[in-house]
């Protein structure tokens, strides 16, 4: 059976992006129907520029996963392409981050109102966050390096006070790589 990873992850693309859009079509659809059957003393023009503006990032990620993820057959049935891992590590697991956030928010919306949607604010936030913390992360990394922070300072300052008392008494001495 000739490339069977790749029919594998053609499949396993299909179904997530099927069930993607059933979702992003089922909840467009709430949206529509709570907001003009139920909730329609609320519903302006505000409210459906509100919904295209904070939905837009969805749409974008969806087309993007479609785009990237969709996988690609010859005329004649065989496998061209199998698309890219939509289940990822990185940019892909932040855009599904984003994507199902957008999708709560879009709920609250429908059933709160308009304020839910300051709920997104989460999302620049949550980016800060993750910038910072691999950016830190990168620097505490980085200190050994040559030309970085390093060196003694750092080593001899860590050292608790029962190795200090060893090695002043001439002892078991210590190395450190």
């Amino acid at each position: 059976m000739a490339q069977k990873a790749a029919k594998q992850q053609a499949a396993r693309n299909t179904a997530i992006l099927k069930r993607t859009h059933l979702i992003s079509l089922a909840i467009a659809i709430f949206f529509a129907l709570l907001r003009l059957l139920i909730f329609r003393s609320s519903c302006t023009r505000a409210t459906y520029l509100l919904y295209a503006c904070f939905s837009a990032p969805a749409f974008f990620i969806e087309f993007w996963f479609e785009r990237i993820g969709r996988p690609v057959t010859a005329p004649n049935g065989e496998l061209k392409k199998s698309g890219e891992d939509l289940e990822a590590k990185g940019l892909t697991d932040f855009m599904w981050d984003v994507l199902y956030w957008t999708w709560g928010c879009t709920v609250a919306a429908t059933i709160l109102g308009d304020k839910a949607w300051w709920g997104y604010v989460v999302v620049p936030v949550y980016s800060v966050w993750l910038a910072w913390t691999t950016f830190g992360g990168m620097r505490k990394g980085m200190a050994g390096m040559p030309g970085g922070d390093s060196g003694a300072d750092t080593v001899n300052g860590a050292m608790s006070n029962r190795q200090k008392k060893q090695e002043k008494r001439g002892g078991q001495k210590m190395q450190y790589r």
